[in-house]
C-alpha cells in the first residue's frame, strides 16, 4: 500500500507544470543528442513483467497490462521521434493457449483492450507516420478481437514514415513455417514466362525455313524446262542423265530433312547428338506442361525464405529487448536474429521501462557501432598500406 501511494505521489509531482515542463525539455535534449550518433533502423521488445509488476503493487492484473501499455507509448514516441524506422513488439504468443480456458480467454480480452487503446492513441501515429501490421496467425483470434485488430490498421494505412509491428499471436516457429510452405508453394509452381514475339533465331523456325527453300529448290529441278522440252519433242526419248539428276536431287532432299533434327541439336549446345528422350531432369512430352518446368531446388536461398516471412519489408534487426529479467528468446523473431543483432535483457519490468532506461541501451549500441565502424576502417587502411608497399 505504501509503495501505491508513493508512486502516486511521485506522479502528481511529476505533473506540475514546472516540473513537467522541466522534464520535457530534458527529454527533447536527450533525444536530440541521440541523432548525432547512428540510429538503430529495426528495434524489438519483449514486453514482459506485466503481471509480476502488478502482484508487487499490489493492483488488478488489468492495471498492470494498462500500465504496460502506457509505457509502451513512451517508448513509441522515443524511438520515432530519434530516427527509427521500425518497432516490433510480443503482444500474444500463440504458446499462450496451451494454458487453461479461462487463462486464454483473459488473456484475449486484454489483448482486445490493448488493441482498442492503441486505436485510441491514433494521434502518435499520425504525429509520426507511423502505421500499424499485425503479424502473426490470424485465424487463431477470435472475431471480435480480429475486428479491431483490423481498426487499428485501417487507422494508420495511410502513413509511411514508420512502423508498428505488432505480433499476435506469433511464434518464430510459426512465421519460419509458414515462411517455408509459401517458399514450396512457389517452386511447385511453374514460373510464368512472359510474352515475346516471334524469334527470328529459334530452331523451329530454322527448319521450317530451310524446308520451304529446300523444297522450292525440288519444285523448280523437277519442273522441265523449255530446252528439255524441246529435246523430247525431237527425238522422242529422255536423256539417262537428266532421270539420274533427278533422282539425285529427290535423294539429296531426303537425306539433308533426314539430318536437320542432330544439326538442331547442336546448334542448341545439347551434349547429345542422339536427342534420345531422358527421365531424368525433362517434363514428358505427353504432359500439358511439357514446356514448362518446375524452379530448381538447387537454387533455393535465404533470401527466398526471408521474402516470406512476415517481417519481409522491415530493415534487419539491430536490437532486441527484454524486460523482467528474464534471459530467453521465448521463440521471438529467431529468424530476424542475425550476426549483428544485439540482445539486451533489463532487470526492470515493462511498465518500469521508459526514457531513463531506454536511453543508456541505445547510447551503448551506439558506442558499439562506432567501434566497429573504427575497427573496419583501420583494417582498411592498414590493407591499403599493404598494397602500396
Amino acid at each position: 500500500m505504501a509503495t501505491t501511494h508513493g508512486t502516486s505521489m511521485r506522479r502528481w509531482l511529476m505533473s506540475l507544470p514546472p516540473l513537467e515542463w522541466t522534464v520535457q525539455r530534458l527529454r527533447e535534449l536527450l533525444i536530440g543528442s541521440l541523432k548525432c550518433g547512428p540510429i538503430p533502423q529495426h528495434i524489438a521488445f519483449v514486453m514482459d513483467g506485466n503481471r509480476r509488476y502488478a502482484r508487487n503493487h499490489k493492483i488488478e492484473t488489468v492495471q498492470g497490462h494498462h500500465l504496460g501499455f502506457e509505457a509502451l507509448a513512451r517508448v513509441l514516441e522515443v524511438c520515432y521521434k530519434s530516427g527509427v524506422r521500425v518497432v516490433t513488439i510480443y503482444a500474444f504468443s500463440i504458446e499462450n493457449f496451451k494454458r487453461s480456458r479461462w487463462e486464454v480467454d483473459a488473456l484475449m480480452d486484454m489483448a482486445k483492450t490493448k488493441l482498442v487503446q492503441m486505436s485510441q492513441h491514433g494521434e502518435l501515429f499520425d504525429r509520426y507516420g507511423a502505421s500499424v501490421r499485425i503479424l502473426g496467425d490470424r485465424s487463431l483470434v477470435r472475431d471480435d478481437v480480429i475486428r479491431e485488430v483490423d481498426r487499428a490498421v485501417d487507422m494508420t494505412a495511410h502513413n509511411d514514415q514508420a512502423v508498428l509491428n505488432v505480433c499476435f499471436p506469433y511464434t518464430s516457429r510459426e512465421e519460419i513455417t509458414h515462411s517455408i510452405r509459401e517458399t514450396v508453394q512457389e517452386f511447385s509452381i511453374p514460373p510464368e514466362k512472359p510474352r515475346q514475339g516471334k524469334r527470328p533465331f529459334s530452331e523451329s523456325h530454322i527448319q521450317r525455313t530451310i524446308r520451304n527453300r529446300q523444297l522450292s529448290s525440288v519444285t523448280e529441278e523437277d519442273r522441265p524446262s523449255r530446252e528439255s522440252m524441246a529435246f523430247i519433242q525431237d527425238d522422242g526419248t529422255v536423256s539417262n542423265s537428266d532421270a539420274e539428276s533427278t533422282e539425285i536431287s529427290e535423294q539429296d532432299f531426303l537425306d539433308s530433312s533426314s539430318t536437320l533434327q542432330p544439326a538442331s541439336s547442336q546448334t542448341s549446345h545439347s551434349p547429345s547428338p542422339d536427342l534420345k528422350p531422358t527421365s531424368t531432369g525433362t517434363v514428358s512430352t505427353s504432359s500439358p506442361h511439357s514446356a514448362k518446368r518446375l524452379l530448381d531446388p538447387e537454387t533455393l536461398t535465404e533470401e527466398h525464405l526471408t521474402k516470406n516471412t512476415y517481417t519481409s519489408t522491415a530493415p534487419p534487426l539491430d536490437l532486441l529487448i527484454r524486460t523482467s529479467g528474464v534471459y530467453r528468446l521465448s521463440d521471438f523473431m529467431l529468424w530476424q536474429c542475425h550476426e549483428n543483432t544485439e540482445l539486451r535483457f533489463l532487470d526492470c519490468l515493462w511498465p518500469e521501462f521508459d526514457l531513463w532506461t531506454f536511453l543508456p541501451v541505445l547510447v551503448e549500441w551506439q558506442w558499439r557501432q562506432r567501434r566497429q565502424r573504427n575497427g573496419k576502417t583501420a583494417q582498411l587502411a592498414g590493407e591499403s598500406l599493404v598494397k602500396v608497399a
